[in-house]
Order: structure tokens, then C-alpha cells, then sequence
């Protein structure tokens, strides 16, 4: 199960921590168009955080339930 922090932003680096990638990957997932990965929050042209609550919707809307054979 992950764990998510406590507070309310997180930066591409924590985020990479958390997903167990790269934070190259979050990167690209950010300038890929269309968008892909969670919804983030661009500060200034270099700064750019994450917000707790929306990192736990997207994880949740990765989810996938397999099907009872």
C-alpha cells in the first residue's frame, strides 16, 4: 500500500520517490501531450508541485480490478 504525505504539495522529486520512478518519468509524463500522470501545479516556469489530494485520485483511478475467473 502506498503511502502518501501529509502535507498538501509535493515536489517531482517526491513524487518520483513515491511511484518508485525516475523523476526524468514525471518529467516527460508533464510535457507529454496530452498530459499524462497526476494533475500538477505550476508555480513558475521552474517550479512545479503536486498536491497530495490530487496525486490519491489519480492513483486511484490507475486502479484495476481484476476479474474473477
Amino acid at each position: 500500500m502506498i503511502t502518501l504525505p501529509t502535507k498538501p504539495l509535493m515536489s517531482t522529486e517526491e513524487l518520483a520517490t513515491l511511484l518508485d520512478v525516475d523523476p526524468s518519468t514525471i518529467r516527460r509524463w508533464r510535457t507529454a501531450v496530452p498530459h499524462q500522470g497526476p494533475p500538477f501545479i505550476q508555480i513558475s516556469d521552474r517550479v512545479v508541485k503536486y498536491a497530495t489530494e490530487d496525486v490519491a485520485d489519480w492513483l486511484s483511478s490507475r486502479r484495476v480490478y481484476p476479474k474473477a475467473a
